[in-house]
């Protein structure tokens, strides 16, 4: 009788100790391609700090910046789970993402929108996050078939012509070797009579300096972050427009995310509503930085004059239905004319919605309010 009691007691005793120790937290590794101590590695530590503290402990971030998988390795890096998410950029992969990818080509309409460049990428984001959450049911599809869900995007600041001669006009930008970013805008230098020239931006400083470049369609960030700046002479910002927004934030292996509890997914969902928002907030800032301060660095700053902007916006509105039709005859999408009908009204709303957003934490708030919140994942990702 008293072994049984002294049993119960310290059975008793087990349980209590059990009740008022804390649940070991959740740990997911993040992978992101950019190095520490860069813009897109700072807003994967805020990310890591908004997981902990929005799921009150119960899910922690582990941040791996360029030591995990490189961008190019990021989609079947996460697919196979080396890693348990991380940023994707769809644009290396465009066999496995062709319906995300069309809608990644879409981000000259903002031009069309009369968007405040300052507040370009913040519309893009909203837009394709809630396009591919609501009205992509192919875009969810392909990245379940790379084991992985999308949990948000990010976009960068506008681009624009960074060159080593003035190009305010057509007949300036006629034959002027330009390196692209991206298919949309090797078009456009062909439409304006440039020639464009596929290296990447990390190349791109070297080419100026030697003259195989004449101009670069970038960023103006990357005046500081590959040190343009140092072989820049003239900036005109008005053209070609567009942003980078071909991105995965978050994504999310799928047997991770299935493995999550419906409220850890919410409270992951939210926090990457604050990555998306943080990361394309510091770009911009970042790029008003630069261009405000590309005088005193010795750079002249243009405003493209009516030629190269009407030649701008006439491109922009053929090229939209160029996308479509390049994406249904190479990849054979079905909707591709839907989806870029569907993307447009969308995309217009957000330029409205984030008009007036002045920082970044009020943006990530915008994006969970109206989007992430409105995410059933009882479903989702399933």
């Amino acid at each position: 009788m008293n072994r049984s009691l002294s049993t119960i007691a310290a059975s008793l005793a087990l349980l209590a100790l059990a009740v008022a120790l804390p649940a070991q937290a959740r740990s997911i590794s993040y992978a992101t391609g950019y190095p520490p101590n860069s813009i897109g590695s700072d807003a994967a530590m805020k990310y890591a700090s908004a997981l902990e503290k929005i799921s009150d402990g119960d899910l922690k971030a582990k941040v791996y910046s360029m030591s995990l998988l490189s961008f190019s390795e990021a989609a079947p890096g996460i697919r196979d789970g080396m890693a348990d998410s991380g940023f994707v950029l769809f644009s290396y992969f465009p066999a496995e993402f062709p319906n995300t990818n069309l809608v990644s080509e879409l981000t000259m309409l903002l031009e069309l929108d009369d968007v405040e460049p300052s507040k370009a990428g913040l519309a893009y984001v909203g837009a394709m996050s809630e396009f591919i959450f609501k009205d992509c049911p192919e875009c969810v599809q392909e990245f379940a078939a790379q084991n992985q869900v999308f949990t948000g995007a990010s976009a960068s600041a506008p681009y624009m012509l960074l060159c080593n001669d003035k190009v305010v006009s057509q007949s300036d930008v006629r034959g002027k070797r330009v390196r692209s970013a991206g298919a949309q805008w090797a078009r456009w230098a062909e439409a304006v009579g440039a020639t464009p020239v596929t290296i990447s931006v990390s190349d791109a400083y070297e080419a100026l300096n030697q003259g195989v470049l004449d101009c670069s369609i970038s960023s103006s960030v990357d005046l500081d972050i590959f040190k343009l700046s140092e072989v820049v002479e003239h900036i005109t910002p008005d053209v070609p427009g567009g942003v980078f927004g071909g991105t995965g934030v978050n994504n999310v292996n799928r047997e991770v995310w299935q493995s999550l509890s419906e409220k850890q997914r919410k409270d992951l969902l939210y926090a990457s509503a604050v990555l998306g928002a943080e990361i394309s907030w510091d770009y911009q800032a970042g790029a008003t930085k630069e261009l405000d301060n590309a005088p005193d660095a010795g750079i002249e700053v243009h405003d493209a004059d009516d030629s190269l902007r009407d030649a701008t916006q006439a491109f922009i509105e053929k090229d939209a239905q160029t996308i479509a039709d390049n994406y249904a005859k190479r990849h054979g999408i079905e909707r591709s004319d839907e989806m870029v009908e569907t993307f447009r009204g969308i995309l217009s709303k957000w330029v409205d919605r984030v008009a007036d957003v002045d920082n970044a934490d009020d943006l990530a708030e915008l994006y969970w309010d109206e989007i992430y919140s409105k995410v059933d994942v009882s479903s989702y990702g399933l």
